[in-house]
């Protein structure tokens, strides 16, 4: 079994307002999946439906190879986009009390958060109150309660909202780690640089319908367009763009330059390579920038919900 969670044609009604559509996506075990998708499309309906905290009205969700069922709970471990920490209790108290909800014992569960608070540089934290903390540095303590049991299945609601730059990559790291470590990891966010930093595997939700999904690079792949971001140095450029034109698609190009060069999209086509391309520009003027324009995945995003 290569998949850990995979969910089976589920369905979600809130009255007349349908929230999924007969959603089937597999994450393998070991990969950080991107399920994206605009605002209202059905991922929280479909994280909740996994947390078993909405049932579903129709299809099957199953973890490791068996039907989702109540004990599975302390297999998953969800950081949700709304934050649900007890603002007048202490850390330390919080933490302890939350990882045994998930099963743990109280002395494992200590020497875990130690190690977590050390970890993250956060020791002196442990008596104060969570109101006393910034909207970043609790996000620090959900996401070690998030973590801290290590469950098979990780599940990250938009993880980087109110961290700085500098806290959004030490947690971006942790992630990395845990999958590392043998951690699946489903990620849902609308930060697309983040689902290119992370993301093995994608889905795409749309109006309650999955409308894409597989590994990153296989969809980039069918997306791309051939078209390569040329900076080229000539002594007459105007010569050398009309040559262009006549064998190739050109369009005029946008990106910064150390020299004063002439800056152009090129396209090829299926029955030329880049290596026709690059020896064409050779010949004709110095080639200072080459660069295949693969689709990111803001723009397959983007697309992709225009088209549908």
């Amino acid at each position: 079994m290569n998949d850990l969670l995979v969910t089976d044609s589920v369905s979600k009604k809130f009255g007349e307002f349908t929230a999924l559509n007969k959603a089937s996506i597999a994450v393998p075990k070991g990969s950080i999946f991107g399920l994206l998708g605009p605002n209202g499309a059905g991922k929280t309906t479909l994280i909740r439906i996994i947390n078993q905290i909405t049932i579903p009205d129709s299809g099957s969700v199953y973890l490791d190879g068996e039907p989702l069922q109540a004990h599975h709970i302390q297999n998953i471990g969800y950081l949700p986009e709304e934050r649900g920490l007890y603002k007048s209790m202490k850390v330390g108290e919080q933490a302890l009390y939350l990882a045994q909800l998930k099963g743990m014992h109280k002395a494992e569960a200590k020497k875990r958060l130690k190690y977590w608070f050390d970890k993250l540089e956060i020791g002196d934290w442990w008596n104060k109150k969570i109101q006393e903390l910034s909207k970043g540095m609790a996000q620090k303590i959900q996401f070690i309660v998030t973590v801290l049991h290590q469950p098979k299945l990780l599940i990250f609601d938009e993880p980087f909202s109110g961290f700085d730059p500098i806290n959004a990559n030490l947690i971006k790291d942790e992630i990395l780690q845990l999958r590392a470590e043998g951690a699946t990891v489903i990620f849902s966010t609308h930060r697309m640089e983040s689902v290119e930093e992370l993301c093995d595997h994608i889905a795409l939700i749309h109006k309650s319908n999955k409308i894409l999904d597989g590994k990153l690079a296989d969809i980039k792949r069918q997306y791309r367009t051939n078209t390569y971001e040329v900076g080229l140095l000539a002594d007459n450029t105007t010569e050398v763009q009309q040559q262009l034109q006549d064998k190739f698609e050109i369009s005029a190009a946008d990106f910064k330059s150390l020299d004063n060069d002439l800056k152009l999209n090129i396209k090829i086509q299926p029955n030329q390579s880049p290596n026709d391309l690059l020896s064409f520009l050779t010949s004709k003027a110095q080639v200072n920038h080459f660069n295949e324009l693969v689709p990111t995945a803001n723009d397959i995003f983007i697309q992709t919900i225009k088209n549908n």
